[in-house]
C-alpha cells in the first residue's frame, strides 16, 4: 500500500484572523529591528571601550555595554520567535513567545507595584544614586560616561565633590568640563579643563562658567515636564504585549484545532 506524500495542511483562517497574524508578524519585525539596533549599540560600545580588557570579573556583569548587548540579544531572540511563528504558523513557536511575554507583563506589573510603594523612597534612592556616581567618577569609565551624559543634556552639575580642594593637581577645587556653559573654545575645540577652581568661585561669578542647578532636580524636572510622553508610551508598550499574547494565543488555538480536525479526517479516510 502506498503511502501518500506528508505535505503540510494549510490551515483556513478567517479574515480577522489573516489581519492579526500580519499585524503580529509587523509588530515583532519592528521590535526585533529596534532589538537589533539595542544589539549594535552594545556591541559598537564593548569594542570601542579600551578598558574592558582590564575590568575585573566582578563588574563586567554589571557593564552598561554588556547589559545593552545582552538585552538587545534577547529582544530580537524573542521578537524573531513571535514573527516567524506568526509567519509559519507554529504552534510551539507562538506558545513559546506567549508564555515569554506574559512573565514579561507580571514582572512589570510587580515592577510597577513596588515602585508605587516605594515613591516616597525614590528621590532617596536617586540622590544615593548619584553620590555613588560621583564618587566614582574618576574610576569608572562608564559611570563616568553615564554622568556626563547626563549633565551635558540637562546642563547641570552633578555633584560638588568631583575634585577635592586637596587633591594635587590643576584639577584641585574643580568640576568636570561638561557642567561647563561654553566648554568649547571658539565653538570648535573641547576645553577639558574650563571647569578648574569652579568650586572657590562666587556664585555671581561661577554661573558664567558652570550650571549651578543639581541633576537631581533637572532629572526631577524632566520627568515631570515629560511625564505625559512617558505615561503614554508605557501604556502603549503595555497594551502592545498584551495584544500580542492574546493574538498570539488565539492564531495558537486555531491551529490547534485545524490540525485536531485534520488528523481526524485522515483517520477517517484511512
Amino acid at each position: 500500500k502506498c503511502r501518500r506524500p506528508r505535505i503540510r495542511p494549510h490551515y483556513s483562517y478567517s479574515l480577522m484572523d489573516y489581519f492579526l497574524k500580519y499585524f503580529l508578524f509587523l509588530c515583532n519585525l519592528v521590535f526585533t529591528v529596534l532589538g537589533l539596533v539595542v544589539l549594535g549599540l552594545g556591541i559598537w560600545g564593548l569594542s570601542s571601550k579600551e578598558s574592558f580588557a582590564q575590568e575585573k570579573i566582578g563588574t563586567i556583569g554589571t557593564d552598561p555595554m554588556l547589559i545593552l548587548l545582552t538585552l538587545g540579544f534577547l529582544l530580537t531572540l524573542l521578537c524573531l520567535t513571535g514573527c516567524v511563528g506568526a509567519l509559519r504558523e507554529n504552534c510551539c513557536l507562538l506558545k513559546m513567545f506567549s508564555v515569554i511575554v506574559l512573565v514579561l507583563i507580571t514582572i512589570q506589573v510587580l515592577f510597577a507595584i513596588v515602585a508605587y510603594t516605594v515613591q516616597d523612597q525614590i528621590e532617596g534612592y536617586l540622590r544615593s544614586g548619584m553620590l555613588a556616581a560621583m564618587a566614582g567618577y574618576q574610576d569608572d569609565l562608564d559611570l563616568r560616561f553615564i554622568t556626563d551624559e547626563i549633565q551635558l543634556g540637562l546642563q547641570c552639575l552633578g555633584y560638588d565633590l568631583y575634585y577635592n580642594c586637596s587633591a594635587p593637581g590643576v584639577l584641585a577645587c574643580g568640576v568636570p568640563s561638561t557642567c561647563c556653559v561654553d566648554p568649547l573654545e571658539n565653538g570648535t575645540v573641547w576645553n577639558s579643563q574650563c571647569g578648574v577652581r569652579a568650586q572657590v568661585m562666587d556664585e555671581f561669578t561661577a554661573q558664567s562658567v558652570i550650571f549651578l542647578g543639581g541633576c537631581l532636580g533637572g532629572i526631577s524636572r524632566w520627568i515631570e515636564q515629560h511625564e505625559g510622553l512617558i505615561g503614554t508610551v508605557g501604556v502603549v508598550v503595555f497594551g502592545v504585549q498584551i495584544l500580542a499574547v492574546f493574538i498570539a494565543t488565539r492564531l495558537s488555538n486555531n491551529n490547534q484545532q485545524q490540525v485536531q480536525q485534520q488528523t481526524n479526517n485522515d483517520h477517517w479516510m484511512t
